[in-house]
């Protein structure tokens, strides 16, 4: 069995909180030189608020198109045509103009307008999930029953892929995510993937459906090419369920841990809002998103830093910064958290950031009113955090009510 790597600064967690460590680093010198996974270069860390987000605003001196995705020498390799196949319509992994093209087709469907029309949808797929769970009866996974069903027939709607695939697809990205996997396994998965999402959009192709899949056809497909549509396809359908999963179960956990302030998303509408944004902030599930590297020589936080050179943003270290937010290291859902990187920041600010605060508004405070006595079934220690992942997260919560 391969041993599981070190996981690097910016990825470690004690249960809610970024390691001491990594806090160290942002309250000193802001900037360390650290290991990457998969026996990548060393990169810089950039852990200040302020300095992540001129990371992240800055696609000139800051590039994603630069970066490459370096895997162990010794490992299996993809071709030059699978690289490029990859990494086609991945728009995480462009630079203006090309990201621009690209998200310009998707920005329209992601407007916090469009996202209000789906809202009486979502409130269904909520109110049936927890059906299902109360006809269960208790104990119950909210996890399995709730946070991961919620968000992933949202977005199989949104985008056109069959409910019927979800244990499938969830479980493909549960292995794309896992950092702990072998070389041969991540290159497994990521051609099995890809041969998923091939078939899914050859059948959109011979019949476009009112999908987002379908529109891109309809209306871009002279602009985008297959593995174009593909890599679109494959990132909204992971990024669409395993982020709000995520953050609907740790988020749940969170609330529990805080009871009144539980209590104020479960009975005060006005609460809900500001809620989203400090779990948003104080959980930040996403540590860092895709590395950058530097165009040119650029000083940051003081140091100099040459061309060519790596670096990782430290999302939860800047969210819990006191140059950001005062007292950061506690969880206060009546500030709101204006200003947050949870979503990142600049030209690649997560595009289905409304779509995530539309479910997480609707199914907090539905869940909480249902269950207005919800509790943890198992000893506190005992809730099992998803460590091993690209996207911070529980593995299972066992609940009652």
């Amino acid at each position: 069995m391969t041993e599981a790597p070190a996981l690097p600064l910016h990825m470690r967690r004690e249960q809610f909180d970024p390691v001491e460590e990594l806090l160290q680093v942002r309250d000193s010198g802001g900037i360390t030189k650290v290991p990457t996974l998969f026996g990548g270069p060393p990169a810089y860390l950039i852990t200040r608020y302020e300095d992540v987000r001129e990371v992240l605003s800055d696609a000139v001196r800051f590039s994603n198109a630069r970066t490459r995705r370096f895997e162990r020498p010794d490992g299996p390799q993809f071709t030059e045509q699978e690289l490029e196949q990859m990494r086609a319509g991945q728009m995480l992994a462009f630079d203006p103009p090309d990201h621009t093209r690209l998200r310009r087709m998707l920005t329209p469907e992601f407007t916090v307008r469009r996202m209000r029309r789906l809202e009486p949808r979502i409130g269904e797929i909520v109110e049936a999930a927890l059906d299902d769970i109360e006809r269960a009866g208790k104990p119950a996974d909210l996890v399995a029953t709730f946070a991961l069903p919620v968000p992933s027939l949202v977005i199989c709607e949104l985008l056109g892929v069959p409910y019927a695939d979800r244990a499938e697809f969830q479980q493909r990205t549960g292995r794309l995510l896992d950092v702990s996997l072998s070389a041969e396994d991540r290159v497994a998965v990521m051609r099995e993937n890809r041969t998923y999402m091939t078939r899914l959009v050859k059948g959109a192709m011979a019949d476009p459906g009112e999908d987002m899949i379908g529109m891109l056809i309809r209306e871009h497909g002279d602009d985008l090419s297959f593995d174009e549509l593909v890599g679109i396809a494959s990132l909204l359908l992971i990024a669409g369920h395993e982020t709000t999963s995520n953050m609907l179960g740790l988020g749940t956990l969170a609330l529990l841990r805080h009871p009144e302030q539980l209590a104020m998303v479960r009975d005060d509408p006005e609460m809900v809002t500001p809620a989203v944004e400090e779990l948003l902030r104080w959980l930040s599930i996403v540590h860092s998103g895709i590395p950058r590297t530097t165009t040119t020589e650029v000083e940051i936080a003081g140091q100099v830093i040459p061309e060519g050179e790596l670096l990782v943003v430290a999302l939860p270290a800047a969210n819990r910064d006191p140059g950001f937010i005062e007292d950061p290291g506690r969880m206060d859902i009546t500030r709101g958290a204006p200003g947050h990187v949870a979503f990142g920041h600049g030209v690649h600010h997560c595009l289905g950031a409304p779509l995530a605060r539309m479910e997480m508004h609707t199914a907090f405070p539905a869940l909480l009113r249902r269950f207005p006595n919800l509790a943890l079934a198992v000893p506190d220690d005992e809730v099992d955090f998803h460590v091993y992942n690209a996207i911070y997260g529980l593995r299972s919560l066992p609940v009652t009510w």
